[in-house]
């Protein structure tokens, strides 16, 4: 089976107006022909509520840039089932003190998210690091696939109770 075509075009027409569904009458030379690709939606994760859910129930990935804390694909409330990527990016001072920088790195994650070939549904919170704003942005987008990639949704989060196995109870008469 053949691949479906697009055509897209970075320049509006002549008029000023945005170029019909037709094809154009004359070849504009930025017109380009790709691969149709069903790409998953980008969402943010909006509230409270959503944040501890992933921090709670999310499997941890750390790199050198970023640490991505990952759980499966669940719709919000009363929403129906359309599997997408939901993710909230938070960069705290202690990572970076000006809020330039912040926001800076922010628009850089979000843009190599934004770019990635294919994002797989879930929920995630992304922490970057001061790395971030310094990286080739290939690397960036490199190393977002990769850990995007290693998710496992069938893997448990965080093991219920403590932080390691229960430690015996002393015999009697024993310190």
């Amino acid at each position: 089976m053949e691949p479906r075509l697009i055509l897209n075009t970075s320049a509006t027409d002549s008029g000023g107006t945005a170029p019909s569904n037709t094809a154009p009458s004359n070849t504009d030379p930025s017109a380009t022909l790709t691969p149709a690709v069903k790409k998953v939606a980008l969402v943010s994760l909006r509230g409270d509520r959503e944040f501890r859910k992933v921090r709670a129930h999310g499997q941890v990935i750390r790199t050198r840039l970023f640490q991505l804390r990952v759980t499966d694909y669940r719709p919000r409330y009363g929403e129906q089932w359309r599997p997408r990527a939901i993710i909230g990016i938070v960069v705290p001072k202690k990572t970076l003190k000006l809020a330039v920088h912040r926001n800076r790195a922010r628009r850089r994650v979000q843009e190599a998210l934004r770019t990635l070939p294919a994002l797989p549904p879930c929920r995630a919170i992304l922490s970057p690091a001061a790395l971030v704003l310094d990286a080739p942005f290939a690397e960036l987008q490199a190393a977002l696939a990769k850990a995007l990639g290693s998710f496992d949704p069938k893997a448990k989060g965080r093991p219920k109770g403590g932080r390691g196995p229960a430690k015996p109870a002393p015999a009697a008469g024993q310190p």
